[in-house]
């Protein structure tokens, strides 16, 4: 896998994120594409070459394999880390829309007051509100399934994350129970739970920052009817037309001697 490409695409949509969201990016290639890049392949190179079974029936010993390890543990890790990084793809691309609409407005010269040219759509800043609000709420949220779905699977596939020293398979075609053993399983089981430790701390920053993106808009909407109430709106229109007739019958009383008032 190319691991620079998804580098730059996530790291494009930093420039797009709160102060919680760089956080969980900068967790996210460090602690997790960092480490399965550089130790990974040193921890679990050898898991199908040293896995060995105290029988000589043959393929009896890559049945066992494939029963306890249906899925490569780096593959797996692989398969999480993209799906968990693809929703930051629905940021770019609503922010890239909106600024393609500015800068087809812009042509049309119906921007021209709000922008000097195409360069000044494109350094404006973004800001998370009205529907980039609702899509970026919408990443996170599908951030945080997508962790805790693989979460579930990793426990599922291999019942639990500590890697037993010896397992036991009667899998045919195995002609009785036999034991295999995993090489070096303490060191894996160590790396294992440091990765689901990784995934843990990144859907809690995920729920941090959807609990400081409600809290947010829930401060400016609460904000927003405080300005209201101290600046109440112009009147309306029904308002405007009460205050004219009575300007009009305080004239013509003024005007029309007897005129009862």
């Amino acid at each position: 896998m190319d691991w620079s490409t998804l580098h730059t695409f996530i790291g494009g949509v930093n420039k797009y994120s709160t102060s919680i969201g760089k956080i969980w990016i900068t967790v996210i290639f460090i602690f997790r594409v960092m480490i399965l890049v550089v130790a990974a392949e040193e921890v679990w190179g050898d898991e199908q070459e040293d896995f060995v079974c105290n029988t000589q029936q043959p393929g009896c010993e890559n049945v066992c394999y494939d029963h306890f390890f249906p899925v490569s543990h780096i593959r797996l890790w692989a398969l999480q880390l993209i799906f968990v990084s693809t929703p930051a793809l629905l940021v770019a691309m609503h922010v890239a829309y909106s600024r393609h609409e500015k800068a087809r407005k812009f042509r049309r010269g119906e921007k021209k007051g709000e922008f000097k040219d195409i360069e000044d759509i494109k350094r404006q800043k973004v800001r998370i509100e009205g529907a980039l609000w609702w899509t970026y709420t919408s990443s996170i949220f599908f951030r945080i399934i997508f962790e805790a779905s693989f979460m579930y699977v990793f426990y599922f596939l291999y019942n639990g994350y500590n890697l037993p020293r010896v397992l036991k398979c009667s899998a045919n075609p195995c002609p009785n129970v036999v034991d295999c053993f995993i090489s070096r399983p303490t060191e894996k089981t160590v790396f294992t739970i440091f990765m689901i430790s990784a995934s843990v701390i990144c859907m809690l920053l995920n729920v941090a920052e959807l609990c400081y993106l409600l809290m947010k808009v829930c401060f400016r909407q609460s904000k927003r009817a405080q300005n209201q109430g101290s600046h109440p709106g112009p009147p309306t229109k029904e308002a405007k037309q009460n205050e004219l007739n009575e300007l009009i019958a305080e004239g013509a009383s003024n005007a029309i001697p007897g005129f009862p008032s």
